[in-house]
């Protein structure tokens, strides 16, 4: 007896009927792909809302606030957003962040197109020719950027030797310490990063190419660059859209690159948002400012977003 019940009355089969009915709706839950994938989803929907989600949501309040370190801020609406325009300085941030994306994408882009043509004819030692050209990308920010630190240094810098040597300059030059030079300077080294991951992205695409396409061409009479124009080029073009798509999104959001070569100098003159607005925000101790001018990049970069994703839509 157990609560009144008589457990021997009960049907031998009970139990494991009732438990298969359960088994048997849970195997139905898992046979839906649509089922399947929101379980499957489910832990990386955590992390993006405890590691993303909520952090943005706090940058939005903070950048509405004046919340200093140390001190709780007030909500002041959006007096920090119309502060920041009438800012000089942040007028030159916003200038060197659209010329630092929109010059080193396409160069990155135009390169590692040619870096991927090449890597796909067969060239001996292919293979690790290709691990060789992956080491920009590779290596962390923070210590190749320390390695052009040195290249570019006024003093021991190998480039000012070696030009002294030829007799083309007299002293040293200070890459750094110069506004256009110090410009040229992360330019350069954000596309000596970048060519890499465009390569190897474009060269994915290369070799998914159906190769009857090309001789189908070549019976035609076309020549390699009418094969390129009509037969490659349509294949990697939305490759080559996204790869530009992610590049610029991180080009705007780079931060270690520019912080260990000039910290945004000389005067200013290389700041993009991520340092400019570490410089406010931690620096200058004013979270609210400092979130104001991170949050200014969604708006372009939601710009350059709907243009490609429509350009590849209309081409497609």
């Amino acid at each position: 007896m157990f609560g009144g019940v008589n457990l021997e009355s009960l049907p031998s089969n009970f139990a494991p009927q009732s438990m298969s009915s359960s088994s048997i709706r849970f195997d139905n839950f898992l046979d839906r792909e649509s089922s399947l994938g929101v379980l499957l989803m489910l832990p990386g929907l955590t992390i993006l809302a405890i590691f993303l989600a909520y952090p943005f949501a706090l940058g939005i309040w903070l950048s509405l606030t004046d919340t200093r370190i140390g001190m709780p801020g007030e909500f002041i609406g959006l007096w920090n957003y119309i502060d920041l325009l009438e800012d000089d300085i942040f007028h030159q941030t916003a200038w060197n962040t659209m010329v630092y994306a929109l010059v080193t994408v396409p160069f990155k882009a135009v390169l590692g197109l040619g870096l991927a043509l090449v890597l796909n004819n067969r060239i001996r030692f292919s293979n690790p020719i290709r691990a060789f050209i992956m080491l920009p990308w590779i290596v962390p920010t923070a210590l190749s950027s320390l390695g052009w630190f040195m290249i570019f240094d006024p003093v021991f810098s190998p480039i000012s030797w070696l030009m002294i040597q030829m007799g083309l300059v007299e002293s040293n030059i200070n890459f750094l310490g110069d506004q256009v030079l110090a410009v040229s300077a992360i330019c350069w080294v954000n596309i000596w990063r970048g060519i890499p991951f465009f390569g190897i992205s474009i060269l994915a695409g290369l070799q998914a190419v159906p190769h009857e396409l090309h001789e189908q061409a070549a019976i035609d009479g076309a020549n390699k660059y009418h094969r390129f124009m009509n037969v490659t080029f349509p294949h990697i073009k939305g490759i080559i859209m996204i790869t530009s798509l992610l590049s610029i999104i991180w080009t705007f959001a780079d931060f270690q690159l520019i912080y260990i070569l000039t910290k945004g100098g000389p005067a200013n003159q290389t700041h993009i948002f991520g340092t400019y607005a570490y410089q406010v925000g931690m620096s200058a101790t004013e979270i609210g400012m400092g979130a104001a001018i991170t949050l200014y990049m969604f708006p372009i970069l939601a710009f350059f977003s709907i243009f490609l994703l429509r350009y590849m839509k209309k081409s497609a």
